[in-house]
């Protein structure tokens, strides 16, 4: 991937994330908790890209690294073909207006001493826009945009509902027209009819204002429903990466077969239900020698537990799709179902 490539919002490359802990391994090295290991993508403008797994695999961690929010123990990060990951502090503050975040709990995330208005003018206020009629104009027009009334702006928000507050998060988001929004669970705090109504403004507001949104769920059906590209995590590592139709229709990664296996089915009713993988995940303070999934795979072979498979294009596969499995030919990407 070309770290100045005008065409993606936001280019990672071999991005890592280690956090020190006390003590030694077992090869005498100091410890650290490896979180996000060796983790690469891109995001065209105007697409979403879904990173999926279950919690603890490391994808708000990579979310968080690539907006330097959580320092990063290797790679690189280019942000409009700008190397953001280089950035100093005074350059990184001038430059943070450019990644926004929706957050996962709408009830925690905002500021309950400020009203409505407040809070979305707030960005723009650390951005340096001091033009007071140009943030009233914006927050009018972003209020209608989430489906806010303009009356709500003098409200507090613990006079808002759930879904309400996410409006005002989404809406703060947008405040300073950044070239990324990080999505980290947007909705699985919601109730689900409300969940459908804001998955649907978020997919709206995409297209009105050309968002690229990097978007992070454990929930398959959410990402099927937001995602152009998925790419499925598990222990700090991609396991597989590639367009949502192509996924969906051919999973190829048995982790990722697994994690759709587990999706409640009313078609799936009258099926067997697939077995409970066993195996302990693996000790990241640990060094890794092999595949993260091998002590769980029921396909694993003596290579597995030593040699680490690489993200590659799979043997097959309709479009763009990649699997990091040491068995990807004989076993994927196969018709789910």
């Amino acid at each position: 991937m070309a770290g100045q490539d005008s065409d993606h919002a936001l280019v990672v490359e071999n991005l890592s994330v280690a956090y020190p802990l006390k003590g030694r391994d077992r090869a005498g090295a100091r410890r650290r908790l490896l979180a996000v290991d060796d983790v690469s993508f891109a995001i065209p403008r105007g697409t979403t890209l879904g990173i999926v797994g279950e919690s603890g695999s490391g994808k708000t961690t990579a979310a968080m690294a690539a907006a330097r929010l959580v320092p990063h123990s290797g790679g690189t990060i280019h942000l409009d073909g700008e190397d953001f990951g280089a950035l100093d502090a005074a350059a990184l503050r001038r430059a943070r207006q450019r990644v926004q975040i929706i957050f996962q709990d709408p009830y925690s995330s905002l500021n309950p001493r400020l009203r409505a208005a407040e809070i979305v003018r707030e960005p723009m206020l650390y951005a340096g826009r001091t033009d007071r009629a140009e943030q009233e104009r914006i927050i009018d027009e972003l209020f209608e945009a989430v489906g806010l009334r303009p009356e709500q702006k003098s409200l507090f928000p613990h006079q808002f509902s759930g879904g309400q507050r996410q409006r005002i998060g989404i809406a703060r988001a947008l405040s300073t027209r950044p070239s990324l929004i990080i999505c980290d669970e947007p909705v699985s705090a919601l109730d689900v009819a409300v969940q459908a109504q804001i998955l649907n403004l978020l997919k709206s507001l995409q297209r009105q204002f050309d968002l690229t949104y990097l978007f992070i769920s454990h929930d398959l059906g959410v990402v099927q429903h937001m995602c152009d590209e998925i790419a499925v995590m598990y222990m700090g590592k991609f396991m597989e990466q590639a367009s949502r139709d192509s996924f969906f229709a051919a999973p190829g990664h048995p982790y990722s077969r697994a994690l759709l296996d587990a999706v409640p089915s009313i078609e799936a009713v009258d099926r067997p239900r697939p077995p409970l993988l066993d195996g302990a995940v693996p000790d990241l303070s640990e060094p890794q020698t092999g595949c993260r999934f091998a002590s769980r795979c029921p396909h694993a072979l003596p290579r597995c537990e030593n040699e680490v498979p690489v993200l590659a294009d799979a043997t097959g596969a309709e479009g763009h799709h990649r699997l990091a499995c040491h068995r990807a030919d004989d076993i994927g990407p196969a018709a789910s179902g």
